[in-house]
């Protein structure tokens, strides 16, 4: 339990502004890559700093039919399991130490983001919010599936260890398992992160932004700040379980910069290259071929550890 309450004294203290840095040069990445794929020159580094200070500093509008209470609070419980899993994410690395079943507490910690959007956009009131609603449990219902899979896929390769400490030295992204599993998992971080073709639950040119309709001022802004830090979190995510793991030591830090940029470009890549689908077509999507392809991978890992085929 050492790691955990190191964490969260890191998260009070100077471990959140340094999430929030990290999570803002994040914002500013993809925002550039963006611009970069549509030709243009995109924005200067500070920007996503400018936008989130520009709401922070107009009026919060509550709405009458909603739950004035609730409709406040969910974005702070966006805000608060994001940023406590990546300081779990980078603390892991730092004392080389993590407590049993820590895994199971960043998952559970990585639902509650896209429970926040339901639950605001749910205690709002607005019709439009409500479909949003909608659309975001069926989307967590699609994707969360094939996710525990590749996760168990992952516990399964590290010998059953469920602390980030046994997975992040045993992950294997050689193996033909693996490689199917960390691109199951992507496919399911560019859903839990609210991007194309992903995007059914905001989609602002038909429920003019669902969930978020009625959010404005700070509270908008404190939902902005929580994708920053996601798009931080859910790649050093798929590094710690599939890609090896995080070390800082020498060149080691290096490599995870570099890992984290690839995972980063491509989750832009496919945002900036694919149209949104429908709420239908991503339930066939991932309850077909990506838990599908899932459970594939997962039979190869087990006949290759059966059977002794190291790169199965």
């Amino acid at each position: 339990m050492d790691v955990l309450f190191t964490g969260l004294y890191v998260l009070v203290f100077p471990g959140f502004l340094t999430i929030l840095v990290l999570g803002f040069f994040s914002s500013w990445i993809e925002r550039k890559v963006t611009a970069r794929v549509q030709y243009r020159k995109g924005p200067p580094l500070l920007q996503p700093v400018y936008d989130v200070v520009k709401l922070l500093g107009k009026e919060t509008i509550l709405p009458k039919r909603g739950n004035p209470f609730v409709f406040a609070a969910a974005p702070l419980l966006g805000l608060a399991s994001s940023s406590i899993v990546a300081v779990m994410l980078m603390i892991q690395p730092l004392v080389a130490s993590s407590f049993v079943g820590d895994l199971i507490v960043v998952v559970y910690l990585l639902t509650l983001p896209s429970l926040a959007l339901v639950i605001g956009g749910a205690a709002s009131g607005n019709p439009l919010a409500s479909q949003g609603v909608s659309r975001e449990i069926k989307l967590m219902l699609g994707y969360e599936l094939p996710f525990l899979i590749v996760v168990a896929l992952a516990v399964y390769k590290a010998g059953f260890r469920i602390d980030l400490e046994g997975l992040s030295g045993a992950s294997a992204p050689l193996s033909v398992s693996g490689v199917i599993a960390f691109i199951i998992a992507l496919f399911c971080v560019q859903a839990k992160l609210g991007f194309p073709p992903f995007d059914v639950a905001e989609a602002e040119t038909e429920i003019m932004s669902g969930t978020y309709i009625e959010y404005s001022g700070p509270l908008l802004a404190v939902f902005k700040i929580t994708q920053a830090v996601l798009l931080f979190t859910l790649p050093v995510f798929l590094i710690t379980v599939f890609w090896g793991g995080i070390r800082f030591v020498g060149l080691d830090i290096f490599w995870f910069a570099l890992k984290y940029v690839v995972i980063l470009v491509l989750i832009i890549v496919i945002k900036n290259t694919n149209p949104r689908i429908r709420i239908d077509q991503a339930l066939k999507f991932f309850w077909g071929f990506c838990a599908g392809a899932a459970a594939a991978a997962f039979g190869l890992a087990v006949a290759g550890n059966v059977f002794g085929i190291a790169w199965l």
